[in-house]
């Protein structure tokens, strides 16, 4: 357990989870708010409200508990591991590896292995979650970054926050997309008529995707999206919304029978150094059966 007290200056008067966010750089907005909701956190003695305002003078003391047991075991499942040093690490992760646990599901994921090859990892970004920092789907393919620091874990995270990391994916659609280059910015949120589904619906947060095609191929076109936002399923969408869903997208398109998952590989990814400010920038080709796929429809 660590203790931190701060004195609160004349130029620092705000609401508290302001002044926490930064008085406390190494810890995300979510940790903060749940040291408040928890009591571990207390202004001048008493217990505030996220939402409280710090004043000249007053004393706020930040209790830091040892990371919580998460009951997600180690597991050695292989890894294409593409950088790691002391603060983050990029894997290029399989199709068909969940990226965490859900409740009652803590096995055979992404975190699992993670666990095993960085044990100190335990803590760091949330309980069933450890050191993720953004996600794939489950049957999407490609590079993701982990944090293996708290400081490192809020440095990227602010880094996505604010658009500053450079993702890019290779997809493959159904129909001949007409524009060489495109972009498409239409909200999205849940779908009001299968809330398990993402939609472009009015009111939804604001996603912009764009496209460059690389290929067409009779009835179907390879392209490289990037996102500039980072919202749930977003590529899906977003393509689906344009008319061209992914081959192979249970969910937005259809099954296929060349493909028995959807095309989508992200094959870019850059961020700054969480530590030094380095810009790093790591590309992963596509995988077997993707390629493969892409000889398929080539015929």
């Amino acid at each position: 357990m660590t203790v931190r007290v701060h004195l609160v200056e004349a130029s620092d008067e705000r609401r508290l989870d302001v002044y926490l966010a930064q008085r406390e750089p190494e810890l995300t907005r979510s940790q903060l708010k749940r040291l408040v909701v928890e009591g571990n956190v207390l202004l001048n003695g008493g217990l505030p409200k996220a939402g409280s305002r710090v004043r000249p003078g007053d004393l706020v003391s930040v209790t830091v508990p040892e990371p919580r047991p998460t009951g997600v075991v180690p597991e050695e499942i292989p890894l294409h591991v593409v950088y790691q040093d002391g603060e983050m690490l990029v894997v290029d992760k399989p199709a068909g590896l969940t990226v965490h646990p859900a409740p009652g599901h803590p096995s055979g994921t992404l975190v699992n292995a993670l666990l095993a090859l960085c044990p100190d990892l335990k803590g760091i970004g949330g309980e069933l979650r450890p050191g993720i920092v953004h996600r794939l789907d489950k049957d999407t393919s490609g590079l993701m970054m982990v944090a293996k620091s708290g400081p490192a874990h809020s440095s990227l995270s602010r880094q996505i926050k604010d658009r500053a990391v450079k993702k890019g994916y290779t997809a493959m659609v159904l129909g001949r997309v007409t524009l060489d280059e495109g972009r498409i910015d239409a909200p999205v949120g849940r779908d009001p008529r299968n809330r398990k589904r993402m939609a472009v619906v009015p009111g939804g947060r604001d996603a912009v995707t764009t496209y460059r095609v690389v290929r067409r191929y009779g009835s179907h076109t390879l392209l490289k999206a990037f996102p500039e936002t980072g919202r749930t399923h977003q590529i899906r969408v977003h393509l689906a919304h344009a008319g061209h869903p992914l081959l192979g997208d249970p969910v937005y398109g259809g099954r296929s029978g060349l493909l028995p998952r959807q095309f989508l590989h992200a094959h870019l990814l850059g961020m700054s150094h969480p530590s030094s400010g380095e810009y790093l920038e790591f590309r992963s080709d596509l995988p077997e059966d993707l390629e493969r796929t892409v000889e398929a429809v080539a015929v």
